[in-house]
């Protein structure tokens, strides 16, 4: 038979790589939020989980039971064999509470060969230990934050960072939002759950950092809030101003937001703020996007918009701050790697 695991236990497990977590919900449940990593198969469908639902409260348990037995019966073939596939051969299943979804799966899969574990508790106990443990956090390590006018590649450089082994916290990944009006397009931006649980398994694999690396992002990134221990480990830190000709801040942002592809979004979320650009200057913009002047109407956005909102909030900054003038991302990477500390030999990255 199956055996019932606690979330730490749990992700022990994983961390080890000796397991393939399960989400038997939903497609709808799981794509509001489910625990990093894990695959979804789903038990019922979201039409089925309603059908067993109404018999449930309309009729009576043993009419929402036997529902749930037909549907189970009919695809069991196929979600053995989903369940069997490559991966870990300890096999972690969990529903929303750790009840009917979760015990079937489990005891099918058991039934069938398969080393099967259980999540107490299920996605709800998971989210509990998230909550909790974002909120034992007091400090962060020191922090390196990188700022810059809009379009200076901040989120490439922390991911070639990154590739290089240094400990970078990268918000924007999380939160699948580059933190202004545009910055939902070509993403599926984040809700507060995922965001957390990214946050948290991202904390615990940094935990020896001698530092942190991460953007100047404001409190509130896309539809997440950051919470207040890393807005104070933020304002802490220490300031790395990146500066980059105009030029090349439009090709980045070509480069990332790939606006042919998106223009109608990038029209849409360019009316959010038509009226606070001077009325000529917003009627330019308009007409580069309609022309698909992409690079013409980000080199506005830049001069009208971006640079003197952004000049605006640096002359409220107070701390100490370095400067680092470059052309290009390759020269940006270079001189921010010059200017961090370097890292102890026996500093290792561990993804929990």
């Amino acid at each position: 038979m199956f055996q019932d695991i606690t979330v730490e236990e749990l992700l022990e497990l994983y961390r080890k790589g000796e397991a393939q977590l399960i989400d038997v919900r939903s497609e709808s449940e799981y794509a509001e939020s489910t625990i990093p990593g894990s695959i979804n198969i789903p038990i019922f469908n979201d039409a089925e989980r309603a059908a067993v639902g109404t018999l449930y409260k309309q009729e009576s348990v043993d009419a929402a039971k036997d529902r749930g037995l037909e549907i189970v019966s009919a695809k069991l073939p196929a979600f053995i064999r989903d369940i069997g596939g490559d991966g870990p051969k300890n096999k972690i299943v969990f529903c929303w509470r750790g009840g009917m979804r979760s015990r079937t799966s489990a005891t099918l899969a058991s039934l069938m060969g398969l080393k099967m574990f259980r999540l107490s508790g299920g996605f709800r106990a998971y989210r509990k230990w998230v909550v909790e443990t974002l909120d034992s956090y007091t400090k962060l390590p020191p922090c390196y934050v990188l700022n810059g006018f809009t379009g200076t590649g901040k989120t490439e450089l922390l991911a070639r960072l990154q590739e290089r082994g240094y400990p970078v916290l990268n918000l924007e990944w999380m939160a699948e939002h580059r933190g202004s009006i545009f910055g939902h397009i070509g993403k599926a931006p984040s809700n507060q759950k995922t965001f957390d649980s990214r946050l948290v398994h991202e904390l615990i694999r940094l935990q020896n950092a001698p530092y942190l690396i991460l953007e100047a992002e404001s409190k509130r990134v896309g539809k997440i809030v950051l919470p207040e221990f890393l807005v104070k480990a933020k304002e802490a830190g220490t300031a790395l101003f990146l500066e980059m000709p105009v030029e090349t801040r439009v090709m980045n942002i070509l480069n990332d937001y790939k606006p042919e592809e998106h223009k109608e979004d990038f029209i849409r979320s360019f009316e959010r703020i038509e009226k606070r650009i001077h009325t000529p200057v917003a009627a330019e913009i308009r007409s580069a996007l309609e022309k698909d002047d992409f690079g013409e109407a980000a080199r506005l956005l830049l001069l009208h918009y971006y640079d003197p909102r952004y000049q605006h909030a640096t002359e409220q900054y107070k701390q100490e701050r370095i400067t680092i003038a470059a052309a290009d991302l390759d020269q940006a990477l270079e001189e921010i790697i010059q200017r961090l500390p370097k890292l102890p030999t026996d500093w290792t990255q561990h993804v929990s």
